[in-house]
């Protein structure tokens, strides 16, 4: 399911519209400003706007204002001072370097700020081709702003026109994502893959479903949502509690494999499955259409062959590993109806919103902080932002220098951007964008080059400049390789129209971007920051989260809590944390061998932790399906010897001996919950077992801190 990618749905993504969004911003202007004036004006204005289109991405209204406005007025300010020092060269180099530190200095407020320190970045180097007069660079400058303010002005309305489609595309988003988290649970059903590899798989698509969901509570959930946003809404909570259904199917895998393999049974559930991962995905195509949604598929065939291969099964195995079978063959059919509430919801009409009255979505939300002290207190050597900043100003420095000794007519500012682009705080992300730079050049350089020879109507190529501007941000996120084409096409053929007797621009870009390359990739290895000098701090944040996740669950599965709200916000700080982790396991694994530190541990590790949060998912629905004469006190009892022995594998090293599944029902309690109770709780204590043994090799793997 490569939602971002296939046509059939990229063509109605927030992808696609951000691209043809940012392209009708920038051409438009650009032609606006060519009718009523010269070229140089057009061009001027045309860099503003392409540098404030940096900071156009999907968020929340008033947080778009906010950033596109910083954009506006850090590069404004970026373009004058590096304008007014243009004449001057060592003054104008030492600006450029001492811009490109502090540019950098800002990757230490998170992702978020990261296009803002390329639209500096970039907004200095296209400033910085040509000395200017004092005046030209005060005009220079001002049209620069006019620009920037100008595609600000146009963009705000043109999103505050369209929120309600954005949050339609980016819900629709997290859907496509938990349709594909399904299919992987299918996966698990089928004998031909192996166990741990399709755990390592469900574990880094909850990463992705985690990031999409978290910008799905972020546009939908913030501020107090209206009446006409009522389906969305409901659709979003749907979303959430079929995440919940599919993440507690979660079973004893081995035993069903072991006790039913070669016959029908595990294929019809992962049939059943996989087709409930289409019906979910179906469910995110019509809302990328601004229509409701319908089931889209006739479970009750499956449903009867299932209930026959049931009866086959019954009395040809252990007694646990059919209770097994059945428990998980109810959840299935639970999510099929869960999957049927979903479709309702998009039918929504304006219908009360089903928020917690009072309640405080904050600490759901993503929250941002832009202070100076962070800045401040990260201006220190053992920062790994700072030298990250340190490594990216001398790349620069050197990149500049190395333009003037280079037998062609280099263009420095387009080495030291190549190194802009490539360097990244961490190697791994460095190395990716280094190859997808090259490969994107060099496609983008010949596919230009046969354009430019056979179109030469400033028509067709105006309209060639537009698909590569609207290309450009549109696989950003998705497919940088594809940005790196565009972005190659999109100035070589402004040149083209510009300054068409130019013609050996193609080839000076191309090997721009070579030097670039070259000197990027040698500091890469400058005072770096290896990814497993940070992964104990990180295994210890996950634990922490875990305890607090634990006594949460705990309150809520013992009914001492009085909604979900608690146990919601740490399950939410659990997986965060677990994904930071994950992330940064992924990262360690494309650095050189000899700076990975104990990754099948990390990977065991990760993968315990999430089975965890299976669990005791399983264990809220299981309590729910068995309330009728629920014996509180046993239950209770029982749930809470099992969270306090999980706590202690928590926070010890790795158990002597196994932990032990609570006391028996007494035999004067008739509760037809209690041996799934049991089974469940059971499963629970190995896999905290495992956890504190994969804790414990990672300690000895990495030693005393």
């Amino acid at each position: 399911m490569q939602y971002a990618l296939a046509p059939r749905t990229f063509l109605f993504s927030h992808y696609f519209y951000t691209g043809l969004r940012i392209a009708t911003g920038i051409v438009g202007l650009t032609f606006l400003t060519l009718a009523i004036s010269d070229v140089p004006t057009a061009i001027a204005v045309a860099m503003g706007a392409l540098c404030t289109s940096l900071m156009d991405m999907p968020s929340p209204l008033r947080h778009k204002f906010n950033e596109m406005l910083a954009g506006v007025a850090l590069c404004s300010i970026v373009v004058l001072l590096v304008s007014l020092c243009s004449p001057v060269p060592w003054l104008l180099r030492t600006v450029i370097v001492v811009v490109t530190f502090l540019a950098s200095m800002m990757v230490v407020y998170g992702r978020k700020a990261m296009p803002l320190q390329f639209a500096a970045l970039f907004s200095m180097m296209l400033a910085s081709e040509e000395a200017s007069t004092p005046d030209q660079a005060l005009r220079h400058g001002a049209l620069f702003f006019a620009g920037a303010a100008g595609y600000m002005a146009y963009a705000m309305v043109v999103v505050w026109a369209m929120q309600a489609r954005l949050k339609q595309q980016v819900l629709s988003e997290a859907l496509y994502e938990l349709a594909s988290y399904t299919e992987i649970k299918a996966g698990c059903y089928d004998l031909a893959n192996p166990l741990p590899a399709q755990m390592e798989k469900l574990v880094r698509q909850q990463i992705v479903l985690a990031e999409r969901q978290q910008a799905s509570r972020d546009l939908i959930l913030r501020g107090k949502p209206s009446a006409a946003d009522a389906a969305l809404v409901q659709v979003h909570y749907a979303m959430f509690d079929l995440y919940e259904l599919v993440l507690s199917t979660h079973t004893d895998y081995v035993l069903l494999r072991k006790h039913f393999a070669g016959r029908k049974v595990l294929p019809l559930l992962g049939e059943l499955i996989g087709k409930a991962a289409r019906d979910i995905e179906s469910a995110a195509y019509a809302m990328t259409r601004n229509r409701p949604s319908h089931a889209a598929f006739d479970y009750s065939a499956e449903m009867r062959m299932l209930e026959q291969a049931l009866g086959e099964c019954a009395g040809t195995a252990s007694g646990e590993a059919e209770a097994v079978l059945l428990a998980t063959s109810h959840k299935v059919n639970d999510m099929v109806k869960m999957i049927g509430q979903l479709h309702a919801a998009s039918q929504a009409g304006a219908v009360a919103l089903p928020v917690v009255s009072g309640a405080d979505l904050t600490p759901f939300l993503t929250q941002q902080r832009y202070g100076v002290g962070i800045l401040g207190a990260n201006l220190r050597w053992s920062s790994p932002a700072f030298r990250f900043a340190l490594r990216v100003a001398m790349a620069v420095s050197v990149g500049l220098v190395a333009g003037d000794f280079l037998p062609y007519q280099a263009h420095s500012y387009w080495i030291a951007l190549t190194i802009a682009v490539i360097l990244k705080p961490s190697f791994s992300m460095t190395r990716q964008r280094r190859a997808d730079r090259v490969i994107g050049t060099v496609i983008g350089c010949i596919l230009t080059a046969v354009i430019l020879h056979f179109v030469h109507a400033p028509a067709a190529l105006i309209g060639f400049l537009f698909v590569a501007t609207a290309a450009a941000p549109a696989f950003l996120y998705i497919k940088y390789r594809y940005t790196a084409i565009a972005a190659s096409m999109q100035i070589l053929l402004l040149i083209g129209l510009t300054v068409p007797q130019v013609g050996s621009a193609v080839t000076e870009r191309l090997l721009d971007t070579l030097v670039g390359t070259v000197i990027a990739t040698f500091f890469s290895y400058v005072l770096p920051n290896w990814e497993y000098q940070n992964l104990p701090r990180l295994v210890e944040s996950v634990l922490q989260a875990n305890r607090k996740y634990i006594d949460s669950a705990s309150d809520l599965l013992q009914g001492r809590a009085g909604d979900d709200f608690r146990y919601r916000i740490s399950r939410k700080g659990f997986m965060d944390s677990l994904a930071t982790l994950s992330a940064a396991l992924g990262r360690m694994l494309d650095e050189p061998a000899a700076k990975h530190r104990a990754p099948d541990e990390l990977n065991r590790f990760t993968v315990q932790n999430y089975l965890l949060v299976s669990h005791i998912a399983a264990l809220r629905l299981l309590l729910q399906r068995y309330k009728d004469g629920l014996p509180r006190s046993e239950v209770n009892a029982a749930i809470d010897q099992a969270c306090h022995q999980v706590r202690a594998r928590l926070g010890s090293a790795p158990p002597d001996t196994p932990a032990s599944v609570p006391a028996t029902m007494p035999a004067t309690v008739n509760w037809a919950g209690w041996a799934p109770l049991q089974r469940r709780l059971k499963m629970l204590l190995q896999d905290a077992d495992q956890l504190a043994v994969a804790r414990g090799a990672i300690g000895t793997a990495f030693g005393p801190a």
